[in-house]
């Protein structure tokens, strides 16, 4: 397929401009950034097939998650709407980078391993476009690879919000009760995050059968740990932080518990 111009709302644009996503998830940066970084890569490395192997990392931001698997000797394609990702993405070793929507993909058929979509689908509010986004991902990725999707719960807003006492506050109260209907996030001025859909754990499991891919399992990335008191201190200690990642598996895929985590990680393949 011909590549084409990403179609990214301007707000989208702007919050990932201001390049505070990299430092997010990295050392030293945010207790439930870092907590979903370990997660997301403890996860993946038992999901993927060995190296070498390619990827398509779909949204892949400044190569948070490309860098490592790069490390590890997979062969990495990032493709995100964010000039500067791309950019920041392009300087890393065995990662290259371009301009990409997730939703119309310059890939052929069957080009891949394995296809990421981290980010994509909690940017994407209308529900034909995840779907679009997914069926590209089913189209790109060969038989029997699988496709790992990233998306936002409904809850954890609400959840983050009373953590840190901001539910309190009117403004926040009120918009975050809105999101809690229909799972849109709305851009607000002085708001804490940008547009952005929040779904339910069974809706995923929809979607992903609409684009053609059958289910294979679900993982709370964060699980109920980024909501407890002293996790900082705990993933500052690197034998503490190996016992909550530890723990963390044993309720990864617990049915009861997945919308409890802040992020959930999807994956699946072509049907047979």
């Amino acid at each position: 397929m011909t590549e084409t111009t990403p179609q990214v709302h301007e707000e989208i644009l702007a919050y990932y401009s201001r390049g505070e996503e990299d430092a997010r998830l990295r050392e030293g940066g945010a207790p439930a950034g870092r907590l979903e970084f370990w997660r997301t890569q403890d996860v993946l490395r038992r999901l993927l097939p060995p190296s070498p192997a390619r990827v398509l990392d779909v949204g892949g931001g400044s190569g948070i998650h490309a860098a490592w698997l790069a490390e590890d000797g997979y062969e990495v394609d990032l493709v995100d709407p964010v000039p500067l990702h791309v950019e920041q993405a392009s300087r890393l070793p065995g990662v290259t980078a371009r301009l990409g929507d997730a939703r119309d993909l310059a890939a052929a058929d069957a080009a891949y391993d394995v296809v990421l979509l981290l980010g994509p689908l909690y940017h994407l509010h209308e529900r034909a476009d995840r779907i679009r986004a997914l069926a590209e991902a089913h189209r790109v990725v060969g038989p029997g690879g699988p496709v790992v999707a990233a998306t936002i719960n409904r809850f954890a807003q609400l959840h983050d919000l009373l953590r840190e006492e901001r539910y309190f506050e009117a403004v926040h109260r009120e918009r975050t009760d809105a999101t809690l209907t229909d799972g849109r996030h709305r851009f607000y001025e002085g708001g804490l995050f940008t547009r952005a859909y929040f779904a339910r754990p069974d809706e995923v499991i929809t979607e992903f059968g609409e684009a053609g891919l059958a289910v294979d399992g679900q993982y709370g990335v964060e699980g109920a740990a980024w909501l407890m008191g002293g996790v900082e201190d705990w993933l500052d200690d690197p034998e503490r932080r190996e016992a909550v990642l530890a723990a963390s598996r044993h309720i990864e895929s617990e049915p009861s518990l997945l919308g409890v985590s802040g992020h959930l990680l999807t994956v699946g393949g072509r049907r047979r």
